[in-house]
C-alpha cells in the first residue's frame, strides 16, 4: 500500500481541536499510519511480478508436458487425472482449491462407416477413418487411447445419399448452390471446415434438406496446400490422415439441463425432450481427413466450381454434384450421463473479499490437447506459481482472484455454463470481471477481445510487456502494427468459457491468445512435440500470455478505482448503430432510439470518469475516512454493474438462455460475434417474410435494445429518476 501523510501534516492544531482527540485515538491513528508506511505498496508488488526473474518458460513447459502425456477427453478416467493434477498443483503454490462436480449428458462413439460407390470401372471404397502414428511418435503407445474421429452429439443412423459439394457450408454458399440450380435435398454434403462453426455446417445442411454431412479438412487450408509443404512430424501442416473432431452441439450447457445446474439429484431434460430442443443435430456426420476428402471429390460431377470454392492447386478439380458419387455413412454412439469436474482456487481479497476477480481455463481435449486447451491450463498455473511468490513476500489482493480450470468446454461450454448458472446470483452481484485464455499458444502474433470498457486497459497491459518475437518492441507495438488503434475483438460468439459470463449474466470480459488458427487444431497431433516444434519452441510466447492475462488481473484486483472505461463503449454502439443504418435502409425502421440511448451513455461514462478523477485528486483521507471508502466502493459498484443491465430477463426473443442484447453469437455461425443479435435475428426473419408485422418486430427489437442502453446509462450514473 501507499504510505499516508501524517496526520499532524494534515490537520489544524488549535488547542480546543487538539482536546476533542483522545489519547487511544492518537495510537490508533500512529499504529495505521506505521502500518501504511512499513508494508510495500501494490506497485512494488506489481513490479517485483514483471520482473523477468519470477516468470518461468521451463515451468510452464514441464506443466503442459504433464497434461498432455494422454489424451483426455471430458468425463474419462484420464481426464480427472488432469483434474486431479491442477488441483494439487494449486494448492502446493498456496491457492485453496477444490473440485466442483457436475454429472452431465456427453456423448462417445461405438461405431461408424463410410463407403463410397463410385461411378464403374472404379471400385467402391470404404475408408478406415483413421488418424495414422508416423515413425518415431513419442505418444504412440498410448495412441489407442485417442477416440475414434467423431462429432460430439452427432446423431446416430445411416444416411446414403449422391454426394454434394457444398463449400464451407454457409448460408451464402446454399444461396450460391441454389443459383446454379444444385438442390442438396435427399444428399449427403461434403462441406469443408473452416468459417462457421461445425454444428450450423450440419444444422445448415439438414434445413436444406440433407440426409447427412461428411466434413473434410481441405488441403487448402489445414495441408499447407500443396506446392512442397511440409506435414507433421517434418513441418507444422495436417499430415494427409490427419481429422479434425469436435462437438455439433447447437446448444450451450448440459443439454439435459437448459437453464439450470446439473447437480446431484436435479430434474432433467428426457432424450425425448433433448431432441425437441432442437439443439442436437437431425441428421448424422462425420470427420474425415484431407486425403479422404479428395478422394470423395473426385467422385463428384456436375458443374465446375467456382474458383473461391476450388482446393490445392495439386488437388482435383472440385465440381458441386450432385453425384454420381454415392456415399453411405453410418454411424452409432451413446449418450450417457458422465461425472466432469471443474477446480476451482481462490486467493482471497483482504479489503473487498466479496469481489470476484475471475481466471478461466478449460482442461478438457479432444486428444492431446497441447495447444487446445493445455497451453492456456499451463499458463494459468504458472501465473498461481508466481502469486503464490507474492504471497511469500506479504501480499494480499485487494479484491478476491478466483482461478477456474474448465470441465467439458469442447463438448458444449459445460462446465463453465454449470458453475455459472450454479452462481448466477451470487456472479451478478459480486463478479468483477472474467479473464478468459483457451487456447494460449499456437504461433506468433497476438489477439485479444473483450468488453468494451476494458479497451483501454487491454491497450495498457500490452504496453507493459515486450514482443516475445521481437524484444526491441512492446507487445502493444506488434499487436497494433500498421492500424490505428489495437485491433479488439468483441466476446458475441461463443467459441470459449466467457460465453455464459457474457451472454447469460452480463460479466466484463476479456479472452486472449497467441497465434489464432492452427493447422492440426482438434487432431491427435496436437501434442507437444508439435507445440515444442513450431508452436512455441523456446515457450516465450507463453510467457507473454502469463504476463497479460495476470496483468490484467492484478489491475483489476488491485487497483482501488475499477479500471473500467465505458466510453469506448459508447463508441462501439454508435458504430454498430452505423451498420445498423446500412441494413435497414429503405425499411421505415426508426433508430433514433439507440442513438439517443447511446448519447445518455456516453453522458454517463464522462460522469463517472469525471467523479473517479475527482476523488483520486482528492486531497480528502480517502483510506480514513468512512465517508470515501463508501463513494469509491459505490462508484465501483456502478463500473462493475453497469454491463449487467446490458442483460435482459428475458432474453433474445428466439434465443432465451441468451441475455445480452448488445453482443450475441450469429444465428447461422455461433463463432461469429454479432452486435445486437436480437435486432439481426429480427431482420433476418423479416427479409424472409417481408410482412409489415415482421418489420415491426425489428422495431420492437430496436426498442428493446435502447431501452437496455439507457438502462445501463441509469446505473453508470448510480441516480434514481
Amino acid at each position: 500500500m501507499s504510505k499516508i501523510t501524517l496526520f499532524s501534516e494534515i490537520i489544524p492544531k488549535p488547542k480546543s481541536m487538539v482536546k476533542k482527540f483522545t489519547l487511544a485515538t492518537f495510537a490508533v491513528i500512529t499504529s495505521l499510519s506505521f502500518l501504511y508506511s512499513t508494508f510495500p505498496s501494490k506497485s512494488s508488488y506489481h513490479s517485483f511480478y514483471l520482473s523477468p526473474s519470477l516468470s518461468s518458460n521451463s515451468s510452464i513447459a514441464d506443466h503442459l508436458y504433464i497434461l498432455t502425456h494422454r489424451p483426455h477427453v471430458a468425463g474419462t478416467a484420464a481426464n480427472a487425472e488432469t483434474a486431479a493434477y491442477v488441483l494439487s498443483t494449486l494448492n502446493s503454490y498456496n491457492i485453496p482449491s477444490h473440485l466442483t462436480p457436475y454429472d452431465v449428458l456427453l456423448t462417445y462413439p461405438i461405431s461408424r462407416a463410410l463407403t463410397l460407390q463410385r461411378p464403374p470401372p472404379d471400385e467402391p471404397i470404404t475408408f478406415d477413418l483413421r488418424q495414422e502414428v508416423y515413425d518415431g511418435d513419442p505418444y504412440a503407445d498410448v495412441a489407442d487411447q485417442v477416440f475414434p474421429t467423431f462429432h460430439g452429439y452427432a446423431r446416430s443412423g445411416t444416411a446414403v445419399g449422391p454426394v454434394t459439394y457444398v463449400n464451407y457450408g454457409r448460408v451464402e454458399d446454399y444461396e450460391k448452390l441454389k443459383e446454379i440450380g444444385v438442390n442438396v435435398t435427399g444428399a449427403i454434403v461434403l462441406a469443408r471446415y473452416g468459417m462457421i462453426y461445425r454444428g450450423d455446417i450440419v444444422q445448415n445442411a439438414f434445413e436444406r434438406g440433407a440426409v447427412g454431412v461428411v466434413i473434410y479438412t481441405d488441403r487448402k487450408d489445414y495441408g499447407g496446400g500443396g506446392g512442397g509443404a511440409k506435414w507433421f512430424p517434418e513441418g507444422k501442416w495436417m499430415p494427409p490422415s490427419g481429422v479434425q473432431v469436435g462437438s455439433v452441439y447447437n446448444g450451450i450447457g448440459d443439454p439435459t439441463t437448459p437453464g439450470w445446474p446439473s447437480t446431484g439429484e436435479c430434474e432433467r431434460l428426457s432424450n425425448e425432450e433433448v431432441d425437441e430442443t432442437g439443439n442436437l443435430p437431425m441428421i448424422p456426420s462425420l470427420p474425415v481427413s484431407w486425403a479422404d476428402g479428395e478422394v470423395i471429390m473426385r467422385s463428384i460431377g456436375g458443374p465446375r466450381a467456382s474458383d473461391d470454392w476450388q482446393g490445392s492447386e495439386d488437388g482435383p478439380v472440385y465440381r458441386v454434384g450432385p453425384g454420381p458419387g454415392i456415399l453411405n455413412l453410418n454411424y452409432k454412439g451413446n449418450r450417457t450421463i458422465a461425472r466432469i469436474e471443474n477446480v476451482i482456487g481462490m486467493v482471497e481479497g483482504a479489503v473487498e473479499p466479496d469481489r470476484f476477480v475471475i481466471l478461466g481455463n478449460h482442461r478438457d481435449a479432444w486428444t492431446f490437447g497441447a495447444v487446445d486447451p493445455n497451453s492456456g491450463t499451463a499458463t494459468l498455473l504458472e501465473i498461481a506459481r508466481q502469486l503464490g511468490e507474492l504471497q511469500k513476500k506479504g501480499w494480499k489482493p485487494r479484491r478476491s482472484i478466483v482461478f477456474c480450470n474448465w470441465d467439458a468446454e469442447e463438448y458444449g461450454l459445460i462446465g463453465s455454463t454449470e458453475w455459472v448458472e450454479e452462481n448466477r446470483e451470487m456472479l451478478a452481484s459480486r463478479a468483477v470481471a472474467y479473464l478468459n485464455v483457451d487456447c494460449a499458444v499456437s504461433g506468433p502474433g497476438f489477439y485479444a477481445s473483450a468488453t468494451p470498457q476494458l479497451d483501454e486497459l487491454l491497450k495498457q497491459a500490452s504496453l507493459q510487456m515486450k514482443d516475445p518475437d521481437n524484444s526491441s518492441q512492446s507487445l502493444y507495438d506488434s499487436w497494433v502494427g500498421s492500424s490505428e488503434s489495437a485491433p479488439i475483438g468483441r466476446l458475441g460468439g461463443k467459441g470459449s468459457d466467457f460465453a455464459a459470463f457474457v451472454q447469460h449474466v452480463g460479466i466484463p470480459a476479456v479472452d486472449m491468445y497467441f497465434g489464432g488458427g492452427y493447422p492440426v487444431y482438434h487432431s491427435m497431433y496436437d501434442d507437444f512435440v508439435w507445440m515444442k516444434e513450431f508452436g512455441d519452441p523456446m515457450f516465450q510466447r507463453h510467457v507473454a500470455v502469463a504476463g497479460m492475462w495476470s496483468f490484467v488481473a492484478l489491475q483489476l484486483a488491485d487497483q482501488e478505482f475499477l479500471p473500467f472505461d465505458y466510453l469506448p463503449y459508447a463508441h462501439e454502439l454508435e458504430k454498430s448503430i452505423k451498420e445498423l443504418e446500412n441494413v435497414t435502409s429503405g425499411k421505415a425502421i426508426n433508430l433514433t432510439p439507440l442513438y439517443k440511448s447511446t448519447e445518455k451513455l456516453k453522458e454517463a461514462a464522462i460522469g463517472a470518469n469525471g467523479q473517479r478523477k475527482a476523488l483520486k485528486e482528492s486531497k480528502r483521507w480517502a483510506s480514513m475516512w468512512e465517508k470515501d471508502a463508501w463513494e469509491v466502493r459505490e462508484l465501483n459498484d456502478r463500473l462493475m454493474l453497469t454491463e449487467r443491465a446490458f442483460a435482459d430477463p428475458d432474453g433474445l426473443s428466439e434465443r432465451t438462455w441468451y441475455k445480452h442484447l448488445i453482443y450475441g453469437p450469429s444465428k447461422h455461425n455461433a463463432y461469429g460475434s454479432k452486435s445486437f443479435p436480437g435486432i439481426d435475428d429480427a431482420i433476418e426473419n423479416a427479409k424472409s417474410l417481408n410482412t409489415v408485422e415482421s418489420w415491426r418486430d425489428v422495431q420492437h427489437e430496436v426498442w428493446r435494445v435502447s431501452r437496455a442502453i439507457t438502462r445501463a446509462s441509469l446505473v453508470l450514473n448510480g441516480k434514481l429518476t
